[in-house]
């Protein structure tokens, strides 16, 4: 099935250079600020200009979808709370809300398949209500996925052309584990038992079913494996599918992301079979407490800012590591080098030419 993605070419290693030789100049030791010194690089990359530019317009967006797999005991909570999760991030009341004001960001919810009705002005790009129950029939039909992608598409298109210079993935759907760990285990090639962590904190009777719904989910998905969005008809659902091609875009169209916990990640693994190369224009925010999160970032090379044991998602590990990310561009932009500051880098004088102090 056609998808409409090409490779992606990577940030402008021209201006990533010239981030490399400005942060050699700054008043400090060199590599004496570590990590944040190769993320200003890679901000100045992405962006195509050195010194980088501080993020105007850092914006989130929430995929929302519920799951039939969610109505078989493989998550701590009913579906009902997708839609009421929904509500609350309208109302400024979740963790997404609370971490986007400290971060500098604004939050956008997408109802891409939430199993009720919505606020019309989160569901203008709803595929349908809740995917399948992928252990035992397709998350979508061929129809509902290239709908799903090009929901994606259009929501990467509208926040950049609205001026978004920095987008972060963010994900609510009760049961959205389950599925995520159906796609990182089967293009990672990794049992079952390996991959499945407690989701929202299913107890061990909701956790071996969870791991039967994954070995039979993985059992459907092993034909299309090799293909991305049969992969994601089949074994995703339609919030994996629009996220997917969300991450895809924003690649394309040379717009920095920061990806959260494991199920954006897990469409990202996706994303980046769309869309060759597209994952030197993500950065990896946190490291979730999900087994298979750590799997999907080794997949992708993607070493994570922060691992504070987060498994929220929303987009709140990766709201968790902006400032992080601010900060490095702050420090490349508005340092002074040792020129501009009269600090000298010169050896001091000899000893033996030191003059005698002693009389």
């Amino acid at each position: 099935m056609t998808h409409g993605f090409g490779p992606v070419a990577p940030p402008d290693t021209q201006f990533r250079a010239a981030a490399e030789q400005r942060q050699a100049q700054l008043t400090k030791p060199a590599g004496a600020l570590g990590r944040l010194e190769e993320l200003g690089n890679w901000v100045a990359a992405c962006q195509g200009t050195c010194p980088p530019k501080q993020f105007e317009r850092a914006r989130v967006v929430v995929f929302a979808g519920d799951h039939g797999i969610a109505r078989h005991g493989v998550s701590a909570y009913p579906s009902e709370v997708t839609a009421q999760m929904v509500a609350n991030f309208l109302g400024g009341g979740a963790a997404v809300n609370a971490l986007a004001a400290v971060a500098g960001a604004t939050v956008r919810v997408a109802d891409i398949s939430v199993d009720a009705d919505t606020d019309p002005q989160v569901s203008k790009h709803k595929v349908r209500r809740s995917s399948g129950a992928i252990d035992r029939e397709d998350a979508l039909t061929a129809e509902e996925v290239r709908a799903a992608i090009e929901a994606g598409r259009a929501i990467a298109d509208e926040e950049i052309d609205a001026g978004a210079d920095l987008l972060i993935a963010g994900d609510m759907g009760i049961g959205n584990t389950t599925p995520a760990t159906v796609l990182v285990a089967s293009l990672t090639n990794t049992e079952p038992v390996a991959a499945v962590g407690r989701g929202t904190g299913v107890d061990d009777a909701g956790w071996i079913r969870k791991v039967a719904a994954i070995r039979d989910a993985m059992r459907r998905a092993r034909p299309v494996v090799k293909d991305p969005v049969e992969l994601l008809r089949v074994a995703g659902g339609a919030d994996f599918a629009a996220m997917a091609a969300f991450l895809a875009q924003a690649a394309t169209r040379r717009t920095p992301v920061v990806l959260d916990g494991v199920v954006v990640t897990a469409a990202a693994m996706v994303a980046e079979d769309l869309a060759a190369g597209a994952s030197a224009w993500w950065l990896a925010g946190h490291r979730s407490t999900e087994p298979a999160h750590d799997l999907a970032l080794r997949h992708l090379r993607l070493e994570p800012v922060i691992d504070l044991t987060l498994r929220l998602g929303e987009g709140s590990g990766a709201l968790a590591a902006l400032p992080i990310l601010r900060s490095a561009v702050a420090t490349l932009a508005e340092m002074s080098t040792f020129g501009e500051a009269g600090v000298s880098t010169a050896d001091p004088e000899p000893a033996s030419h030191a003059p005698n102090l002693s009389k």
